[in-house]
């Protein structure tokens, strides 16, 4: 998952990790970003599986990328994996790159959230359409998971980040 510091990243990556877990999966995290509030890039791999993770691995390859923002996209180009998925917030990434055997979904998850009345919630409509695109979890655990990770002074929100999850889901399941 890559983007900019401000777009959620590093909770998205949280949220898709606490609904593999709950379907029973083993999962690690490794969240990059730079060291200010908003702007600078930030990346988070969530290595999914279905056996012990033993050792912190270091994916040489990636199936599924997620990308809220165009900035980090080069530098995953030579992990990006045939017959993997390429999710990005079109509203953003106006052009993005054509990897070769990677099938790439336009999502505006920027202006369905802003339909939503959500500006704040793209990222997690971009999740949605990630967790549909890839079936690599159900949007209810996605749901489920939002009560479990969104820390408590955030609480309020986990109603609209629900309406943006199915949101996106629902774009993928249109197109």
């Amino acid at each position: 998952m890559t983007g900019i510091g401000g777009q959620g990243i590093q909770l998205v990556a949280r949220l898709l990790a606490q609904a593999a877990i709950a379907e029973g999966r083993q999962v690690m995290t490794f969240g990059v970003f730079q060291g200010m509030i908003r702007g600078g890039t930030s990346e988070s791999t969530v290595v999914v599986a279905d056996a012990e993770i033993v050792t912190p691995p270091i994916p040489p390859r990636a199936w599924g990328v997620l990308a809220m923002h165009g900035a980090g996209l080069p530098a995953l180009a030579r992990k990006a994996e045939r017959g993997g998925v390429l999710v990005v917030n079109s509203s953003l990434v106006t052009a993005p790159p054509a990897w070769d055997g990677v099938r790439l979904l336009n999502v505006p998850a920027t202006a369905l959230a802003e339909e939503l009345g959500e500006p704040m919630g793209a990222s997690m409509v971009a999740l949605g359409a990630f967790a549909a695109a890839t079936g690599l979890v159900a949007g209810d655990s996605l749901a489920a998971a939002l009560d479990v990770v969104v820390p408590a002074h955030r609480r309020a929100h986990v109603e609209r980040d629900r309406r943006c999850l199915a949101r996106g889901a629902a774009h993928v399941g249109a197109h």
